[in-house]
């Protein structure tokens, strides 16, 4: 039997700020195995207990260019360690200056992409340049590129989330599609886009879920389907509820429009990144007494 640690207890709370007595139980029960733990957690509170997939710790910007003709752009994320730096013009300016070179030179990966020319220097190097002027650790942590014979639609919302799609149709469904996907958050366009691995945790929940309610197997079958169906309607873009008329899916509002929706890219900044925590008080008592 695994020993179940205040710590252990602490950061599954972290991850799913579920009440402390049942994290404790839901380790006892998974005998110290956190993953086990965060999912017996969704199997009794549901999605009260899935913060982390939604949670945002670290700090800066979402930038996107589109080319004039709207077929060829970038999305980029780059981290900053404070939001107040996240607002330095110089920082802001290395951003879109960054989206627009990944749409421009198409970089294989993050290392082509370091060394790119950027006006007189690298990336690497007005990285470096921007890190000694500003003081904070800089880093580019994601970038994607799309280009299209159809057309590009953007959208940024307070910097933080950003938003890139392909589409067919009117510019005004574009940008339609855009605000949808900033609000929503779908995981893929369709169910062919959710990975296996997903599906097969959702399912095993729904399983489990169903289990408890005691009824027939015919019925607890069916139980499981309904679940599963619920959550690709909820993080499948073509099944969501259009965010301007949930009246009717995202799907039937492009249909309405003569239009159709290819492929999207949304990050939200931090997504996924576990910010340092720490003792403010112990640092400045820590400081005070080297001094």
């Amino acid at each position: 039997m695994a020993q179940i640690t205040a710590a252990l207890v602490k950061e599954l709370r972290t991850r799913t700020d579920a009440p402390m007595m049942e994290c404790k139980k839901a380790l006892t029960e998974a005998d110290g195995d956190l993953t086990r733990a965060e999912e017996l957690l969704r199997v009794k509170l549901g999605n009260r207990a899935n913060k982390a997939a939604s949670r945002i710790t670290a700090e800066g910007l979402a930038g996107v260019f589109v080319s004039a003709d709207a077929t060829l752009g970038a999305l980029v994320e780059v981290n900053c360690e404070t939001d107040f730096v996240a607002r330095n013009d110089d920082f802001i300016g290395f951003v879109n200056g960054l989206a627009e070179l990944v749409a421009i030179s198409n970089p294989s990966d993050a290392a082509a992409l370091a060394a790119l020319p950027m006006g007189a220097a690298t990336v690497e190097e007005t990285r470096t340049a921007l890190v000694g002027k500003i003081g904070e650790n800089v880093s580019v942590r994601r970038f994607e590129r799309f280009q299209t014979k159809d057309h590009l639609a953007s959208y940024v919302h307070g910097g933080k989330i950003g938003v890139l799609v392909e589409f067919s149709g009117p510019a005004e469904t574009g940008k339609d599609l855009a605000l949808h996907i900033a609000a929503a958050k779908p995981r893929a366009l369709n169910a062919e886009g959710i990975p296996a691995r997903d599906l097969a945790t959702e399912r095993s929940i729904a399983e489990q879920k169903a289990a408890e309610s005691g009824k027939p197997a015919a019925i607890v079958t069916k139980m499981v389907e309904g679940s599963i169906q619920k959550f690709l309607k909820e993080v499948t873009l073509l099944s969501q509820p259009f965010v301007k008329d949930d009246k009717q899916t995202v799907a039937q509002m492009l249909k309405s429009k003569g239009a159709s929706v290819s492929r999207f890219a949304v990050y939200v900044v931090g997504e996924g990144i576990e910010r340092k925590s720490g003792d403010f008080a112990a640092e400045v008592a820590a400081a005070a007494g080297a001094a």
